[in-house]
């Protein structure tokens, strides 16, 4: 790398001039990018201890573009914290900072141009002692280009021309712990939910990346129920051969010798030959792990034999949660399945700020374990598809030296002609061992003519069969069991007869033998507790009990399930602001009041508690008034004695109801007033008769 140069240089672009220094380095999620509509991917600039920067400038252009014209910008920035980051006022496009001061770094989102946009160049600039650097290469420049997307679920381009059915038996490891992921990993409650997948055609997809997820996959994603995934899958009818599933796990991992990893068998054929699953890791927002249209098919017309993925989680876009147990907040509007990355959110479980992969939490074993019906791939699998030990020993004469072990002859192949003209077929043994070195061990192969059926009197040709998969997991965890393992016919008698050589064995295994075999006997599951919340969601259980007196730590038999519940939201009570402080007196002397107040910061919900009181009054007194001159103060106190008078609570006027003369009275006794009010007072007139000798005429 080449230093920087002084700010000096020419300029090469509309918006800034970009920079480039050692310490500084501008981070995306990948070096290539995929589109998907309403994505965003992060982008970071970020300064290595003990460098800083002050300010910043960051600008997406198409390649070979100079930022002339609004046409060479490339997708558009979003902002993540608006109090760190704006948009440049002259340069619409760009982004800077919103206030200069020290800082070791900054991320903003960044969503891609449309499909067909080319190779694009992120490009930063930063201040340092009011010194700006710039250079076009560096780790300050980062360039990305267009590819096909990786993340979105890749259909099998050709129809499947493989023969028969093939039986497949898919295993699930969880690596999903505290160990391998040990950031804010939730040490309660942590499970793998059911797995739930099918076998199914082209024209169905379960789930895929860049797609919207159904409600069966919100509620897998989200409450790890497989119910409604399930009634989906078997909706689908001809499109669906096997539907998979498999237990949760809890806790979501434990070691082999403790339990063994939960796995289920599957079917393949022609029409059939995808295959898809997810499983929830919980608690979570909406994370999952999962495959997603796997082609079983082989481009040779044959079936896959093992396939090994390491799985890391995806987002399936219903909830924007970023933490294991953060709470719920739905997508709105919904959000596209995408896979999680380590830029996400600096309180992501799965945050680096390297943008460094994250860990696979889970693999997952999909192994064929026979094949049924006429097989019609031209490539053997192995070489074992050729020659196969079978069982029958061959009875013939051989001169082949002492010295030389070899297997047992595999049955003849096909008659090269299918007329009555010649042709050959061919069998074929292998060379296990050679016991000198000095004698050569020949004729592995061996030919003999044939014509085609019908067209000779030779005996029918023998069944072909594969070679024996390998041997399942012993029945038992401990002590005496069962295995077995499986073959196919590869090809049947040319005239037509069933093949009488078995397909399946079985023999006793032993796992441990020093242990003794325990039987546990469970009792049923007992009802779904309470609720752990009386509103919103929480978790509860139910469990069941050991029947046999034994240690339950020597069964692995689960004795306690844990599943999500949802309760009507918890009522939320009136949140008002602090006191303000009380008002001036309201009076400049004497007796008045001051007043104080508070704001409604959160208006009750649900039923929660109402507000309270929002003002608040009390007396004040600053000082005496000054008092005037004599004659002053009795004339006041004059018009006071008028004003008191002239008001209606005072006074009770009287209507004669014999004729319009009207005649006023006033109260002499103001304890009387109540003997006015109940004795004199009607509905609408007074009748001061009562009341005469408590008034005197004015």
């Amino acid at each position: 790398m080449t230093s920087g140069h002084k700010a000096s240089t020419q300029k090469k672009f509309k918006c800034h001039p970009y920079v480039f220094l050692n310490q500084y380095l501008i981070s995306g999620t990948s070096d290539l990018y995929f589109v998907l509509s309403l994505s965003l991917y992060p982008v970071s600039l970020y300064a290595s201890s003990p460098s800083y920067f002050r300010g910043f400038t960051l600008i997406a252009l198409k390649e070979g573009r100079e930022g002339v014209t609004p046409d060479d910008y490339a997708g558009t920035f979003k902002l993540i914290d608006e109090s760190d980051t704006q948009f440049m006022t002259n340069c619409p496009p760009a982004v800077t900072e919103s206030i200069p001061r020290r800082r070791t770094r900054i991320q903003v989102f960044w969503t891609a141009p449309p499909s067909g946009s080319g190779c694009v160049t992120l490009k930063a600039s930063v201040v340092q002692r009011r010194i700006i650097f710039f250079q076009d290469e560096g780790s300050l420049t980062k360039r990305l280009c267009e590819k096909d997307p990786v993340a979105m679920t890749e259909k099998p381009m050709q129809e499947c021309c493989a023969c028969g059915t093939a039986k497949y038996r898919v295993t699930f490891y969880g690596n999903w712990s505290e160990k391998v992921h040990p950031k804010d990993y939730p040490r309660r409650a942590n499970h793998w939910s059911a797995l739930i997948g099918a076998s199914h055609s082209r024209s169905y997809m379960l789930w895929e990346y860049g797609g919207f997820a159904s409600e069966g996959v919100k509620q897998v994603a989200e409450y790890g129920s497989p119910v409604k995934m399930e009634e989906e899958i078997r909706q689908k009818g001809d499109d669906v051969m096997t539907v998979i599933k498999t237990k949760a796990q809890w806790p979501a991992w434990q070691p082999l010798n403790v339990r063994s990893s939960p796995s289920a068998e599957f079917s393949v054929d022609r029409a059939h030959h995808l295959m898809s699953f997810l499983t929830m890791l919980g608690p979570s927002p909406d994370w999952n792990v999962g495959l997603s249209g796997e082609d079983l098919c082989t481009r040779d017309c044959g079936w896959v034999q093992r396939l090994v993925k390491d799985l890391v989680p995806w987002d399936a876009g219903t909830d924007s949660g970023v933490t294991y147990e953060s709470p719920n907040k739905p997508s709105n509007p919904q959000e596209r399945i995408r896979p999680l990355t380590s830029l996400d959110h600096p309180q992501s479980p799965f945050y680096d700020p390297s943008g460094g992969p994250i860990t696979p939490l889970a693999r997952v074993v999909v192994e064929r374990i026979a094949r049924k019906g006429e097989q019609c791939n031209t490539v053997p699998d192995t070489i074992d598809d050729i020659v196969a030990d079978i069982a029958q020993e061959e009875k013939e004469e051989d001169n082949t030296p002492e010295t030389c072990i070899y297997s047992n002859w595999s049955p003849w192949s096909a008659c090269s002609s299918s007329t009555c003209d010649k042709g050959r077929r061919m069998r074929q043994r292998m060379l296990k061992a050679q016991l000198d070195p000095s004698m050569p061990c020949l004729h592995t192969q061996d030919f003999e003519p044939c014509m085609g059926p019908g067209c000779s009197e030779e005996e029918a040709s023998t069944c072909m069969m594969s070679e024996w998969i390998s041997w399942s997991p012993c029945s038992a965890s401990c002590g005496m069991g069962m295995r077995s393992r499986e073959r196919y016919v590869k090809q049947f008698p040319e005239d037509g007869s069933s093949c009488t050589l078995p397909t399946e064995e079985t023999e006793k295994c032993v796992v441990n033998e020093d242990c003794y075999e325990v039987v546990c006997m469970l009792s049923p599951w007992s009802d779904w507790g309470e609720c752990s919340v009386s509103c919103g969601v929480g978790m509860r259980s139910r469990q069941r009990m050991l029947k046999t007196p034994v240690e339950p730590s020597l069964c692995s038999d689960e004795l306690e399930q844990v599943e999500k519940c949802m309760l009507p939201e918890c009522p939320t009570d009136c949140m008002l602001s602090e006191w303000s402080e009380w008002s001036e007196c309201n009076k400049s002397c004497g007796k008045g009041h001051m007043i104080r107040s508070r704001m409604v910061k959160l208006e009750p919900q649900f039923g929660g508690m109402p507000c309270p009181e929002t003002v608040q009054r009390k007396k004040c007194k600053i000082r005496k008034c000054m008092r005037g001159s004599r004659t002053s103060d009795k004339k006041k106190r004059q018009e006071a004695s008028d004003r008191r008078r002239a008001k209606p609570s005072r006074e009770s006027v009287a209507e004669e109801s014999s004729g319009p003369e009207l005649f006023r009275y006033t109260i002499t006794d103001y304890n009387d007033l109540y003997c006015l009010f109940t004795s004199c007072v009607g509905s609408r007139r007074v009748n001061i008769k009562p009341c005469l000798h408590l008034l005197s005429e004015k």
